[in-house]
């Protein structure tokens, strides 16, 4: 038999690209992955054989140790940062019962439809049902709505309140979120001005009192959960400045529905309610533990015309978003809350557990005390 006929590169006796892809690992992975993704790696393998770097009869074994899991260029990370929602790392990990909801509305699902009676229903009712039953101070399934992240959510407010109006904002609070995105310039894209009050470090009531006036759409309170400014500084909270006349936005940012005892300064969706904020905006995919997402509290007749909208449908989120957020709000502790809740004596003994393992492997680890962001 020759070597054509044997599927093997007479230069070096590297299989055939054919023969590889026939291959019954490389085959199956073709049914999982794709063609192109596995002939890629097999041309990457069968390269190194001919350089000399492998055997020719490594060839197939070193194309499926070189595949991914699946067709997606994302990998699947540890994060030991001690950052417990990490952006770089995709925020809050999803629990698994938010997981297997996600697969579920994979395929079909009735996004948009009613299954008893047969007629189009409104979007996502299962995941703002969860949201209102979760957070009662908001007033029903007409108080809340949720957009693609929290970004959304405040330029939706600027753009149904605020439209050719002001927004009244402290100058501390003028903040820059991920990716260079600034506060100030997300409010304007849509149209509304900025009428900044008080000073970077100390902003008092007055200073809003006396900028509210016809023009104003609503005060803007910004929680600048990125940095901190000490020393000499002070600021209005939600419950004084609702006084003023003018509708109150809260962009509390975390996705804290209710206070924890663990985060005594972060800002949570029921106080900012209780308080008499008009809107409360919040991300879904920090401390609520869910998947990305913009979310909105209010005055059942605000978050109504913010729904109405036009823009609201380019801000939507997809079937998948609100299946795993209601799965998220209905099912059990994310594990974000778990993070929080774990006792500190456990998470040493976790550390020290790790420290050992590392050392056996010849890693100079060792556990030591640290806090967490």
């Amino acid at each position: 038999m020759s070597d054509a006929d044997s599927g093997v590169d007479p230069r070096r006796r590297i299989p055939r690209t054919d023969v590889l892809l026939a291959e019954p690992r490389l085959a199956k992975a073709v049914d999982d992955l794709g063609r192109r993704l596995v002939r890629r790696a097999v041309t990457v393998a069968q390269d190194r054989a001919r350089a000399g770097e492998i055997a020719p009869e490594a060839v197939a074994d070193e194309a499926v140790a070189s595949l991914p899991s699946t067709a997606s260029s994302l990998r699947e990370v540890l994060n030991a940062t001690g950052v417990l929602v990490h952006t770089n790392l995709g925020r809050a990990p999803l629990s698994p019962a938010a997981v297997r909801a996600v697969t579920a509305a994979a395929g079909g699902t009735d996004v948009e439809f009613d299954l008893a009676t047969g007629l189009r229903a409104r979007r996502g009712q299962g995941a703002l049902a969860a949201l209102a039953e979760a957070l009662p101070e908001a007033g029903g399934v007409d108080g809340v709505h949720v957009v693609n992240n929290n970004a959304a959510a405040l330029l939706l407010c600027a753009l149904v309140l605020a439209p050719g109006k002001e927004i009244v904002i402290s100058r501390g609070e003028l903040v820059e979120i991920g990716d260079s995105f600034r506060i100030p310039d997300l409010v304007t894209s849509a149209g509304a001005r900025l009428r900044e009050v008080g000073t970077t470090n100390r902003t008092h009531l007055a200073d809003y009192a006396d900028a509210i006036g016809p023009d104003t759409g609503f005060v803007l309170k910004v929680h600048p959960s990125n940095f901190r400014i000490s020393g000499f500084t002070s600021g209005v909270p939600v419950s004084q400045l609702t006084g003023l006349g003018a509708p109150v936005v809260a962009d509390i940012g975390s996705g804290l529905l209710r206070a924890h005892p663990r985060l005594p300064d972060e800002p949570d969706a029921a106080s900012a309610l209780a308080d008499g904020a008009a809107v409360v905006t919040a991300s879904g995919d920090k401390l609520l533990g869910g998947p990305q997402a913009g979310l909105l509290f209010g005055r059942p007749d605000l978050v109504r015309r913010l729904r109405r909208h036009p823009a609201a449908r380019a801000l939507r989120v997809d079937k998948l978003t609100l299946a795993a957020l209601e799965a998220t709000l209905r099912g059990p502790v994310p594990p974000v809350r778990r993070f929080l809740d774990t006792d500190p004596a456990t998470l040493r003994t976790r550390a020290d557990r790790l420290a050992a393992t590392l050392a056996r492997f010849g890693v100079d680890a060792v556990a030591v005390a640290s806090t967490a962001a």
